[in-house]
């Protein structure tokens, strides 16, 4: 699956989230955040490496459910899942090789 370049709407509930099977990125972020837009790169590189990704970009803010579930709080906050359980958690990354680590934690063999 390519990057998303659109924010999700209306967010998806953690409980949907949770129940995602496979290798799953979760992008917290917002369209006016100049990190996310840096970063939108360096993810395009690195998930077009991985297909089958699954990549989920959800604006975040006050008030926002899914992202408080997660505890987010700096943007973009990457959150890598598999089978719907966190294994890895990245913070305004820089680098497209960072975030390609990251995936591979995830993708099944």
């Amino acid at each position: 699956m390519p990057i998303n370049r659109d924010y999700t709407s209306p967010e998806p509930r953690r409980e949907d989230v949770d129940a995602l099977q496979g290798s799953v990125l979760v992008e917290f972020g917002t369209p006016w955040c100049g990190h996310c837009i840096a970063a939108q790169p360096l993810l395009e590189q690195a998930l077009a490496a991985h297909p089958d990704v699954r990549h989920f970009k959800v604006e975040d803010g006050p008030g926002r459910p899914l992202g408080r579930s997660y505890r987010v709080k700096l943007w973009p906050t990457l959150v890598f899942l598999q089978d719907g359980v966190e294994v890895e958690r990245l913070v305004r990354p820089t680098s497209e090789a960072t975030i390609s680590q990251a995936l591979a934690r995830i993708v099944s063999d």
